[in-house]
C-alpha cells in the first residue's frame, strides 16, 4: 500500500513541477497516468483485502490521494482547456470499463486454458489405462 501512495505522490510531484515550470499539462501525461494507475492499484488492493478499512494508515493514504486528485482537478480546470476535467473523467470511466473487460477476458482465457489442460490430462490418463488393460488382456491370453 505504501508503495502505491509513494508512486502517486511522486507522479503528482512531477505534474506540479511541470505546471509550475510553465509547461503544458499534456507534457505531464505520463505522470498523470502513473498517478491514476497508482491510485487504482491501491483501490484494487483495498478492495481485495475486504471491508476491514479501519486502519488509520490506509485511511490517511486514501485521504492524501483524494486531496492530490482534487489538486489535479484544479490544475486541469485552471490550466487546461474548457471542459478538460469532465472529458478526463469520462475518459477515465471508459478506460476503467475497458480494463475490467480485458481482465475478465484474460480470466476467462486462463480458465479455458486450464480446462483444456485438465481434459487433456484425463484423456491421456484414460488412454494409458485403456492401453494397460488391453496389454494385460493380451498378456493373459498369451498373445503378448
Amino acid at each position: 500500500m505504501l508503495a502505491e501512495i509513494a508512486a502517486a505522490n511522486a507522479a503528482f510531484g512531477i505534474i506540479k513541477q511541470a505546471i509550475s515550470n510553465g509547461k503544458e499539462l499534456s507534457s505531464a501525461a505520463s505522470a498523470i497516468a502513473q498517478f491514476v494507475g497508482a491510485k487504482e492499484g491501491l483501490q484494487r488492493k483495498l478492495d481485495k483485502k475486504g471491508a476491514h478499512r479501519t486502519d488509520l494508515e490506509e485511511f490517511m493514504g486514501l485521504e492524501q490521494l483524494r486531496e492530490r486528485e482534487e489538486e489535479l482537478k484544479q490544475i486541469m480546470i485552471y490550466t487546461g482547456r474548457p471542459g478538460l476535467w469532465s472529458d478526463w473523467q469520462k475518459f477515465q470511466a471508459k478506460a476503467r470499463v475497458a480494463r475490467r473487460e480485458a481482465e475478465a477476458e484474460a480470466a476467462r482465457k486462463r480458465q479455458l486454458y486450464l480446462n483444456v489442460i485438465i481434459i487433456s490430462f484425463f484423456f491421456i490418463l484414460g488412454l494409458a489405462i485403456l492401453g494397460s488393460i488391453v496389454a494385460l488382456a493380451l498378456h493373459a491370453a498369451g498373445k503378448l
